[in-house]
């Protein structure tokens, strides 16, 4: 049908609200893209607002993955036009036309698409970030292990060639924005995670 295919710009579109920003102008806080690292994500956030800011940035850009990938299995789209929707909301996270095309990293908006895509591999990803977080400490680490295996478990429960293709590129593009948290691991100057503490500066 072709009103499938309006599903892939609203994805996009959907993808492209900026939770970051939107939360620290709601809770009085600085832009995330002029203070701390400079990225509109929850990690940045916590720096500048804590754990509540970060939580609800979080969440807001899981349901961005989530929501429109959602709504196209609910209008029984096919695998192709599916998987396009799922790249559409995380490339318009990484390039928002509303706040100049300066997006986040794309975790919290891959794992919103992955649960949409199929919870199953939602829960896989999110077991494998917790056990690498839980034994490393390190938050990028556990992101770029998590996502870089996400493909092999639609592999695995849901082996669509549309999907996984997706996932693919996914991975490729979170790669490529985690470059400098990449060169910080192999450094050894990447931050920890301190669990149990809040992250206000």
């Amino acid at each position: 049908m072709t009103i499938d295919y309006l599903l892939i710009p609203a994805g996009y579109l959907f993808g492209s609200i900026s939770t970051a920003i939107i939360v620290c102008k709601l809770m009085g806080l600085p832009d995330p893209r002029t203070e701390g690292s400079g990225n509109p994500g929850a990690t940045n956030v916590a720096r500048l607002g804590g754990k509540k800011a970060a939580a609800l940035t979080l969440l807001g850009d899981m349901l961005k993955g989530l929501i429109p990938v959602l709504i196209a299995h609910a209008m029984q789209a096919a695998p192709l036009i599916l998987a396009a929707t799922a790249l559409a909301a995380f490339l318009g996270h990484l390039y928002p036309v509303f706040f100049g095309f300066r997006g986040g990293k794309g975790v919290a908006t891959a794992l919103g698409v992955i649960y949409g895509l199929d919870w199953r591999v939602g829960l896989l990803t999110t077991a494998i970030w917790l056990a690498m977080a839980l034994l490393f400490r390190y938050s990028s680490l556990a992101a770029l292990t998590a996502i870089l295996l996400a493909p092999l478990g639609f592999l695995w429960l849901w082996p669509e060639p549309a999907v996984i293709a997706a996932m693919v590129i996914m991975t490729a593009m979170l790669y490529w924005r985690h470059r400098s948290n990449i060169s910080n691991l192999l450094s050894g100057q990447e931050g920890k995670i301190s669990f149990g503490k809040d992250n206000t500066k």
